[in-house]
């Protein structure tokens, strides 16, 4: 009788934990089957997007998100980008004959757009009239630069949305606190001290503003831009004794030609090259700064462009 009843204890123990283990296995198979989220809402410059998490085929149509992709290492998901348009560091891709072309910046193959089957297409502001139309296509996110609301700002904003649209957000955590820290140090350095920001294009000159391209001079990096009444993207206009009149202690120049590599077109080096410019506080102690044209014109707000720029002013106050 006492065989019996251990018998007994016995097996209803083993029957007890295989019911323990069947019932374990099938909430690990539970969870293994519970649904994870397959889209993401996406902020961006025109409104809001949805889309599927972590997309595998990314077209791309701006520069600056193609330098996103690129740095953080999502090249690879690329199907397409615009050919005639580039920056030095991104000739890997508007060079390689595996990816669609999809024309410029500004102006779009639709139809090599559509036959790429993108999962998520990228814009800039200068295809902004078009977003209804490629967004046809697939969910469509424009990035820019709101200089209202301030170039690190849009920055921070771009690279957040961009990183939750792969599960990226520590790494972007990483980039966003760094380049905090250079500007904070390029700002005390700078001390408000005059600067003028030019544009060289076709020989002549314009002076940027705080509302335009290379704002984040005179608004975050700590000069004060004695010309920024100004609210073109190409600037205003200006002449040579403009700038013996203001005399600024820096002077900021762009080479709008080199940028978009405009055939027979004097180098910003040489416009700024005469006896005007000489008269200046900025030549007399050494500072001119050429700002790298590619990055500055066609790149802002791009992870490498944005290194590449505070490296620039870097150079020049610390």
């Amino acid at each position: 009788m006492k065989r019996f009843k251990k018998f007994t204890a016995l097996l209803g123990a083993a029957v007890l934990a295989l019911s323990i283990t069947a019932c374990a296995g099938s909430d690990q198979e539970e969870a293994a089957a519970a649904p994870v989220s397959e889209t993401v809402t996406v902020e961006h410059l025109l409104g809001s997007t949805e889309l599927p998490s972590d997309p595998q085929r990314i077209a791309v149509l701006d520069l600056a998100s193609l330098d996103m992709i690129d740095a953080m290492e999502l090249g690879d998901r690329v199907v397409g980008v615009p050919k005639s348009s580039s920056v030095s560091y991104l000739t890997a891709y508007t060079e390689n004959a595996d990816l669609e072309d999809f024309g410029s910046v500004k102006e779009v193959n639709m139809e090599a757009l559509m036959a790429s089957e993108p999962d998520v297409i990228f814009i800039g502001t200068r295809l902004e009239e078009q977003y209804e139309e490629i967004s046809k296509i697939a969910p469509t996110i424009c990035f820019g630069i709101d200089y209202e609301k301030g170039y690190m700002e849009s920055f921070d904003s771009n690279l957040s949305s961009f990183s939750s649209i792969f599960g990226l957000g520590e790494k972007a955590e990483e980039i966003s606190a760094g380049y905090a820290d250079r500007l904070a140090k390029i700002a005390q350095s700078a001390d408000s001290r005059s600067a003028i920001i030019g544009v060289v294009s076709s020989s002549s000159l314009s002076t940027l503003g705080n509302t335009s391209r290379c704002a984040l001079i005179g608004t975050q990096m700590g000069f004060e831009n004695i010309a920024q009444d100004v609210d073109s993207t190409h600037g205003n206009s200006s002449s040579f004794e403009f700038l013996v009149d203001l005399d600024p202690e820096y002077l900021f120049i762009l080479d709008r030609d080199t940028a978009i590599n405009s055939e027979g077109a004097k180098t910003a080096v040489e416009v700024m090259d005469n006896e005007l410019v000489q008269k200046t506080q900025a030549y007399k102690n050494d500072n001119i700064v050429y700002l790298t044209p590619d990055v500055w014109y066609l790149a802002e707000g791009g992870i490498t462009a944005t290194d590449t720029m505070l490296r620039d002013i870097e150079n020049a106050v610390l």
